[in-house]
């Protein structure tokens, strides 16, 4: 992530919205990259689409493509863009105007500083070359029975270096041969070379043992309801968060599992099979479950419940209307496979998928794990964090403290909340939870504690582990204490002593670094920067908050 100018400091009160538009660039001579201080600023509507040019110094081939408006009540305006180039998608293009009341741009956040612009727009690959190209990738990944789609052409650019390029997508299940696969792959569009590649099936996990169940291809698009009747409140029983209410609907069948007071959730049963729609789950009395895992509705509980919770802390905390901010709720899936020690979520499909773990007797259903997989989309909807290299380790801690939030935020007593992700699942079949955000090297499986400069070269489930920690410390601070029953002692890389300012205010700095100063290239130092203006935005430029953020950071090796 790339800072054009310091963004002054003072609290605001936010809200977001969304939308979308395309802008057109225009060459002009007296186009810069940013506004300068001493420019003359412009009038509160000269924000059409010859000033936001002229602001950012476009191309006249580029377009930008408005996916999301951040407005502050003080009238400050932060737009972020997608780019095009000669009519193909920019990839690491993406960049964030903001705007003073005024309409004045004070600052833009870019994904990468390099002017937009390629040799030739003719490539010397064919689309079927560069499919071949990224099916052998996909290979080589140990992805299992690849199949490429068509490939699109794009100027891939977040290296720094913009390249006509194909993207292409290839699709099948992961080294586990159950996980499914979506994996991106770019490549030269003159050369065939692999320019990059990642894996856009985010899953809690890597690594854990996992079984086939019956079944149609991975990836099917889930069930979706039907035209829901009437609103209803039903009580479930819960493997982890013992009797909850669920929002349910009245049907032919008696009730439905879909949640209409919260975008229309539904939870649908996959029945061991690792694709198809799966089947809504339906009950004649509107009471669901045993709390145990022999009941086929009692991972559903679990699924319906942390969705509504996640939905709530999104709503109520972050004042977000779903993922996408467009009161649409994704659907949960559960009883995928046999045994599968996992859980995913799919941007495509919209969906949040959930193993029954080791046995079939600890399903991944976890309040934690759920808020943790929603999340993922709420990424994906904002700053799209690349999901490879340090802004893939910073995409999963995103999902891990925001998953850790909502456990917090739903106050219930048989999950409390904490700062140990998964600590109910028993994935590694010996009581230890998943992740640990006070000291992450805890988990014996490589996770950082601390940023050196090969972080990113960890597996973004442990790469994370840097953000992990700064949240822990920005929270709570550093040294042993006992919170909530749990005893932790969070260590700084230098030994110095970090006071928390509580995880409220942290969690209120990271959402807004994510939605208004993250970009999809962002790494470990962008987010020290959009965390720092972040937090200068919500309590003032000399705040002891923006201190702590400092501070946090520092403690993880994290330095200006």
């Amino acid at each position: 992530m790339f800072s054009l100018s310091p963004l002054g400091g003072r609290a605001r009160r936010l809200a977001l919205t969304s939308g979308a538009a395309v802008l057109t660039g225009t060459l002009l001579a007296t186009a810069a990259a940013t506004a300068s201080a001493g420019a003359a600023p412009e009038p509160r509507d000269d924000t059409s689409v010859a000033a936001t040019a002229r602001a950012l110094g476009l191309g006249a081939q580029e377009k930008l493509v408005v996916k999301d408006v951040v407005r502050d009540a003080d009238g400050s305006v932060h737009t972020r863009y997608e780019r095009t180039y000669a009519g193909l998608p920019v990839l690491g293009g993406d960049l964030v105007v903001h705007r003073a009341p005024n309409g004045t741009v004070k600052d833009v956040t870019k994904a990468v500083r390099a002017a937009i612009r390629v040799a030739s727009l003719t490539p010397k690959q064919t689309p079927a070359a560069a499919r071949s190209a990224a099916v052998r990738a996909a290979k080589a990944a140990k992805t299992t029975a690849p199949a490429g789609e068509t490939p699109r052409q794009v100027v891939w650019a977040a290296d720094g270096t913009p390249v006509l390029a194909y993207e292409t997508l290839v699709t099948g299940t992961q080294d586990d041969g159950v996980t499914p696969s979506l994996l991106r792959v770019v490549t030269d569009a003159d050369t065939g070379r692999k320019l990059y590649e990642a894996q856009l099936i985010d899953g809690i996990t890597d690594g854990v043992t996992a079984r086939a169940g019956t079944g149609a291809k991975a990836g099917a698009d889930a069930a979706r309801p039907g035209s829901p009747q009437a609103g209803a409140l039903g009580t479930g029983s819960s493997q982890y968060s013992g009797t909850v209410t669920l929002g349910t609907t009245t049907s032919s069948k008696g009730y439905e599992l879909v949640d209409g007071g919260r975008g229309g959730a539904s939870t649908v049963d996959l029945q061991h099979r690792t694709g198809g729609k799966g089947v809504l789950f339906t009950d004649a009395d509107n009471t669901w479950g045993d709390g145990t895992p022999a009941h086929n509705q009692t991972a559903a509980v679990d699924a319906a419940y942390g969705a509504a919770e996640t939905w709530d802390f999104y709503k109520d905390v972050l004042h977000r209307n779903g993922i996408k901010n467009d009161g649409r709720a994704p659907v949960s899936r559960v009883h995928y496979g046999n045994a599968y020690q996992n859980a995913f979520w799919d941007d495509r499909s919209f969906t949040i998928t959930y193993g029954d773990g080791a046995n079939d007797q600890h399903p991944l259903t976890q309040l934690d794990v759920a808020g943790h997989e929603f999340s993922h989309g709420v990424t994906s909807a904002t700053a799209n964090l690349q999901y490879s290299g340090e802004s893939g380790g910073l995409n999963e801690a995103t999902s891990d403290i925001f998953g850790t939030a909502v456990e917090w935020n739903a106050n219930n007593a048989q999950d409390p909340g904490d700062y140990l992700l998964g600590e109910k699942i028993d994935i590694f079949g010996n009581g230890k939870p998943l992740r640990y955000q006070d000291q992450p090297s805890k988990d014996g499986r490589g996770s950082a504690d601390y940023w050196s400069a090969g972080v990113g070269n960890l597996n973004v489930h442990y790469s994370s582990g840097v953000a992990n920690h700064f949240f822990y410390l920005l929270s709570e601070g550093s040294g042993a204490k006992d919170i909530n029953g749990v005893h932790y002692d969070s260590p700084t890389v230098d030994g110095s002593t970090v006071t928390g300012i509580g995880r409220d205010k942290a969690v209120q700095i990271w959402y807004r670094a994510l939605t208004t100063y993250f970009t999809s290239t962002t790494d470990y130092h962008g987010a020290r920067e959009g965390t720092l203006k972040a937090a200068a935005d919500l309590y003032g430029a000399g705040s002891a908050e923006v201190g702590a953020v400092a501070a946090a950071w520092a403690g993880v090796n994290v330095k200006a």
